[in-house]
């Protein structure tokens, strides 16, 4: 018996079209606060690890690319990738990155840096992207667009490699969001039978 498609098994479309709207403007960079701020609040208000399990579309479109598209080679993933510390370790990393391009933000705002219309791909290679703002708007929310689309441009990257090389959702096992939505549940639930 064929399985009936839910209108959440579609949301894999929302990874291409978010990279591509960035590719054209850089704008829409701030679409992604939306698979940023959901899987917490899902974790936080009792939905548990569901946006992890149903309704991330960057989870679907690698099971997509590696099962159907077969360009997994669907071997298991280091037992390191696991651990407890490489999680939290790459945690820890992602956010202080990501405190870094808030900081970034904060200093054009203040006015004391100049916008820098930059991608930076696996937080090290910058690549030119201002062919990406064509719509004058306040520099510090332009310099936010350059820094969370490089964020979620080098995680899409991180993902495909490691589903290349591993199983499709390999990138799902050491996810910053779905270890942060792991630890919301372990506090929420560390006093309760589960």
């Amino acid at each position: 018996m064929k399985k009936v498609k839910k209108w959440y098994d579609y949301l894999w479309i929302l990874t291409p079209v978010y990279l591509a709207l960035g590719f054209f403007n850089i704008l829409f960079a701030w679409l992604g606060l939306v698979a940023f701020f959901t899987p917490l609040l899902i974790s936080i208000f009792g939905g548990g690890k569901a946006y992890c399990n149903k309704y991330c579309a960057r989870g679907q479109l690698f099971q997509l690319l590696g099962t159907k598209f077969k360009l997994s080679r669907n071997k298991p993933c280091p037992k390191w990738l696991y651990s407890k510390g490489f999680r939290y370790g790459f945690l820890t990393f992602f956010m202080i990155m990501f405190i870094q391009m808030l900081y970034n933000t904060y200093l054009v705002f203040g006015g004391a840096s100049d916008l820098k219309q930059v991608v930076t791909l696996l937080w090290t290679f910058k690549l030119p992207w201002n062919f990406a703002y064509t719509t004058e708007v306040s520099p510090w929310i332009a310099q936010f667009s350059f820094g969370f689309y490089s964020v979620m441009m080098t995680s899409t990257i991180l993902g495909l490699i490691t589903m290349f090389l591993f199983k499709p959702r390999t990138w799902c096992v050491y996810c910053p969001m779905g270890t942060m939505t792991q630890g919301i549940c372990k506090l929420k639930y560390r006093n309760k039978d589960i």
